[in-house]
């Protein structure tokens, strides 16, 4: 019960954190300045009680501890299960309307490839668009040319677009699972409610991120 805890507090910790990096990925249709402030403006959260960039960097401590823990509490559960089934790995069960075995979604069942592909692909994100080491389009100061020098090439944005498939549904399943394992699953009605609000999230969260790219891959954002 402890690590299925540890995953859903984390997990949702780093839904929050999903919202707030969307709502500022689409200030790139404010335009450049409005944008490159807003990146700017992150920098200064907390003075003069932090220093410049001391919000950012407790924030990404959370964030890089709530991943790991996350990373962690899954690896020990599958560890667990696969002890506990002498290595053969969950077994479906049969019911009358899928007597093949309708033991996990496919979301589910992609849950632990996704999050090693969403973590590959959080550190090439970093390494394009937070630190500017790899600069496919061209290098740039600017937060908001980085952006779309990179989503102006089409294997950038392709590959943006996958990463999000993965995270939709991975995000799908993880806020169902994470609400559940916190007791939220209590009765028909109550699990109708959490399937819709982890629909509801996902949406948000996938349609907020996929909209710059995509404007920027189709000329829309310069």
């Amino acid at each position: 019960m402890v690590l299925h805890a540890v995953m859903a507090v984390t997990g949702i910790v780093m839904a929050l954190f999903l919202l707030a990096h969307m709502y500022g990925n689409l200030k790139v249709f404010s335009g450049a300045a409005a944008f490159d402030d807003y990146a700017a403006h992150l920098r200064t959260l907390g003075e003069p009680f932090l220093p410049r960039g001391g919000a950012l960097w407790v924030l990404r401590v959370v964030l890089l501890a709530s991943v790991l823990a996350h990373a962690v509490a899954a690896f020990l559960l599958w560890h667990r299960m696969r002890s506990a089934t002498g290595g053969r790995g969950s077994r479906r069960y049969a019911t009358k309307k899928a007597p093949r075995g309708v033991q996990r979604t496919y979301a589910s069942f992609t849950l632990r490839w996704g999050g090693i592909v969403l973590g590959l692909f959080v550190i090439y994100h970093l390494l394009h668009l937070t630190l500017n080491v790899i600069a496919p389009g061209g290098a740039s100061d600017s937060p908001y040319q980085r952006m779309v020098n990179g989503f102006s090439i089409w294997w950038v944005t392709l590959s943006y677009l996958l990463a999000l498939l993965a995270l939709g549904l991975h995000l799908r399943h993880g806020v169902w699972s994470a609400f559940a394992s916190l007791g939220a699953n209590t009765g028909v009605r109550r699990r109708r409610h959490l399937n819709q609000l982890a629909y509801l999230v996902t949406a948000v969260i996938i349609l907020g991120f996929v909209l710059p790219p995509l404007a920027i891959q189709f000329g829309m954002v310069t």
